[in-house]
């Protein structure tokens, strides 16, 4: 979305202002504050459509009815043969269509994105020369009767076969984040139904469900939920969670024991997004799971979750020290803040190393005033070793470092206040 950050004005003629299009369909209500970001977006769609951008180029540069000379040159390539045509309106479009003539021919001495604002630009030519209007929009090869039509368009694509399928969907979540509405709907309708979907689109849309998901998805969420089978329940899963769904918790707590690790980590995930204290017993058994990285997404699920239920199992999950790497389970200790820091200070003289590094972790993510003494002094004089081979002293130190970062960005938010 670089192309749509606020402020940029490639695809304008120097000394112009922002283009205000006055063709039908430009201004729908709701896009007047985006007006020139869609027009990018429009110019940028417009140009990855063209299977033969310098042919289609070539086509918009004689619909402005300049000489026949100035198109060849700027066709060519070349700047320098530009420099004896006429500074006037359609200046800035011909050096454009040269430059990308330059990067398609292999020249690559030019910027990427040139392509994308010949549509613009003709567009702005076409207002300030009303008599070239018809041509250049004839010329630009798709209507450009404003945004609700090409999102009508991109729906459409979704249709189609795989690679226009995929540009269809990121086209409509772009639209989708400058609100157009008719993007909104047609991605709730994605949303709401993966048997008819395509499972990368559809998990696609899911991963952006916060730009455009409400109420009218969670119907179909739910039926994705039930369809283990489905090869996108795990992000079925995290687009409840997203939406703050309620009624998806037993269907995700299911999903735990799915066979599949990943859904199992995005169940993890999940629930802890929704922080619902009775999933606690179903996360605790997957501290056993016997993949790592499920076992980690269940610690950190249970430190969002918090409560004395939560704190005691991880607790003592640490303590049994049933896996090496169980840094996991000090971070997810350390999300309970304040209350377990006396507790982690304790177990920094506990005589076994591996919780003694363990807890200089936990310590450290805390970032607590009571945990730097403990931290430096660990830092300094402990050099036992733990299982995996590493020195609690070390331990101690990246406690420190952790400590001291979170410490001095609290700070500086502080100051920014």
């Amino acid at each position: 979305m670089g192309a749509l950050k606020a402020g940029r004005r490639e695809g304008f003629l120097e000394g112009e202002k922002p283009l205000a299009v006055s063709v039908p369909g430009w201004n729908d209500p709701g896009m007047t504050d985006h007006r020139n970001a869609v027009l990018r977006l429009w110019g940028r769609q417009l140009y990855e459509r063209q299977s033969e951008p310098l042919v289609w180029a070539e086509a918009v540069l004689a619909a402005t009815d300049r000489p026949p000379t100035a198109v060849t040159a700027a066709m060519s390539g070349r700047l320098d043969a530009l420099d004896d045509s006429p500074s006037d309106h359609a200046w800035l479009l011909f050096r454009t269509v040269a430059k990308l003539a330059a990067n398609l021919r292999g020249d690559g001495r030019y910027d990427a994105d040139v392509g994308t604002r010949i549509g613009p630009l003709a567009l702005r030519l076409s207002e300030l020369e009303p008599s070239l209007a018809g041509p250049l929009t004839a010329a630009l090869g798709h209507p450009p009767d404003g945004p609700t039509s090409l999102v009508t368009v991109h729906a459409a694509e979704l249709g189609s076969n795989r690679t226009i399928r995929m540009r269809a969907i990121d086209a409509l979540l772009e639209w989708a984040e400058l609100s157009h509405p008719q993007a909104l709907a047609a991605l709730c309708e994605v949303a709401s139904d993966h048997r008819t979907q395509d499972v990368t689109v559809w998990t696609k849309a899911l991963n952006r469900i916060a730009l455009f998901g409400d109420a009218t998805v969670e119907p179909g969420l739910l039926r994705a939920l039930a369809d283990t089978g489905h090869r996108g329940v795990r992000w079925s899963a995290l687009a409840c969670a997203e939406l703050g769904f309620r009624r998806a918790v037993p269907l995700i707590t299911a999903l735990l024991e799915h066979p599949d690790p990943m859904v199992r980590e995005g169940a993890c995930e999940a629930l802890g997004l929704f922080r619902e204290p009775a999933t606690v017993p179903a996360l605790t058994a997957r501290l056993n799971d016997e993949t790592d990285w499920v076992r980690s997404k269940a610690a950190q699920a249970l430190g969002q979750i918090g409560g004395d239920r939560a704190l005691a199992v991880l607790w003592q999950t640490m303590l049994e020290r049933r896996t090496p790497k169980a840094n996991y389970l000090a971070s997810a200790i350390a999300a309970f803040g304040p209350p377990v820091v006396d507790d982690l200070i304790a177990l920094t003289t506990d005589s076994d190393p591996d919780l003694r590094a363990l807890a200089c972790r936990a310590l450290g993510s805390t970032a607590d005033d009571r945990a730097l003494p403990a931290l430096e002094r660990l830092a300094a004089h402990d050099l036992a070793r733990t299982t995996l081979g590493g020195l609690v002293a070390t331990a101690a130190k990246q406690g420190l470092r952790t400590a001291h970062r979170i410490r001095a960005r609290t700070a500086s938010t502080s100051a920014r206040r």
